[in-house]
């Protein structure tokens, strides 16, 4: 009779202790999503109805009339300019350089023995990632899966093959079941002045994001015809656009697009080009949003910036090195993609 009222009274101490681990992980979790504090909702939905196919995750735990009102108070207004290309001047700077600010002489302060480009760490709440300057636009060029339309490519593949010094990811690609092969990028991708593949558009703001024959970042909405008379050499459709002619785009809230892991491309009025990557989804950055890009962006110099494909996509490669955190899984938490911009001596 003892030995069962001593089970009896062990089973009900476990009980009583998974009782409590439940109730506390139920209450933490009715708090986040449905509690008066709406930063995590906010974040929750706008990170969830920003990708294209997982916008489930936001509809699954709020009505239809809570998400409108988050996006309503988180939202990015895109400058409506195309990048005036004459506002860009090659530059060169002399030892005797004034500098305007503590990130303009990060910049210009160019590592012993490297003309080429300068790696610099950001950092800010929530997140930390890596900054590129890159000192000759001329040696900006895209690159893409040789399989387009077939299967994408891993960016340590791509940087070898063309012998990069630095890749990054470009646009986003059909990615139905968020975990495609990358074959087909969104958009217009423009190659070497030519149009390499067209399918649909992402939709997720901007337009097209590319280098002009004279090295010049241009960024603007327009038809492929319209592009190729701008005289894009290298280009991809993608968005949203953070910073147009040095006008920022106005951000409400978190700019509606959540925090994520994020990668940019920008240019300043110098020539010089910003490759960003930003960590995200680890406990040591959380990742970034679209306020936090655009500042990192503005603090640099860009005149004209845009965000690129994020989320699981962004990818830093230096010297065929992953530099960066990736977080598409696998051994080395990469994942096959169409495009990519690179860097070549």
């Amino acid at each position: 009779m003892k030995k069962e009222k001593k089970k009896w009274s062990r089973k009900k101490k476990i009980i009583v202790v998974v009782s409590s681990i439940f109730c506390v992980f139920l209450g933490s979790f009715l708090f986040l999503f449905y509690g008066p504090w709406d930063g995590f909702r906010n974040f929750w939905i706008t990170s969830a109805m920003t990708t294209m196919n997982h916008r489930y995750l936001a509809t699954w735990f709020y009505s239809d009339e809570t998400i409108q009102k988050v996006l309503a108070e988180n939202q990015l207004i895109e400058v409506d300019e195309v990048t005036d290309p004459n506002m860009i001047q090659l530059k060169k700077y002399t030892n005797k350089t004034i500098y305007k600010n503590e990130y303009e002489k990060q910049i210009l302060t160019k590592d012993p023995g490297n003309d080429l480009y300068k790696v610099i760490p950001v950092s800010g709440t929530g997140y930390q990632g890596f900054l590129v300057a890159v000192y000759d636009p001329s040696k900006v060029s895209l690159a893409t899966t040789q399989y387009l339309g077939v299967r994408g490519e891993s960016i340590l593949t791509v940087a070898e093959r063309e012998n990069a010094v630095i890749a990054i990811n470009g646009g986003g690609f059909y990615d139905p079941d968020w975990n495609s092969n990358g074959a087909l990028p969104h958009g217009t991708v423009i190659q070497d002045g030519k149009v390499v593949s067209d399918f649909q558009d992402a939709n997720m703001g901007g337009g097209f994001i590319g280098f002009t024959q004279d090295n010049k970042l241009v960024l603007g909405k327009m038809t492929k015809e319209e592009a190729l008379q701008m005289g894009y050499r290298d280009a991809i459709e993608f968005g949203p656009y953070l910073i147009v002619n040095g006008k920022s785009s106005f951000i409400r809230g978190n700019g509606g697009w959540g925090i994520a892991p994020r990668t940019a491309i920008g240019q300043r009025k110098d020539g010089i080009v910003l490759f960003l990557v930003i960590n995200g989804r680890i406990p040591s950055s959380i990742g970034a949003d679209m306020v936090d890009l655009t500042e990192i962006m503005e603090n640099y110099g860009a005149y004209n910036a845009a965000n690129l494909d994020g989320g699981s996509s962004s990818e830093l490669v230096i010297n065929h090195e992953i530099i960066n955190t990736p977080v598409a899984g696998g051994s080395n938490g990469l994942r096959d993609m169409s495009t990519f911009w690179i860097i070549t001596e």
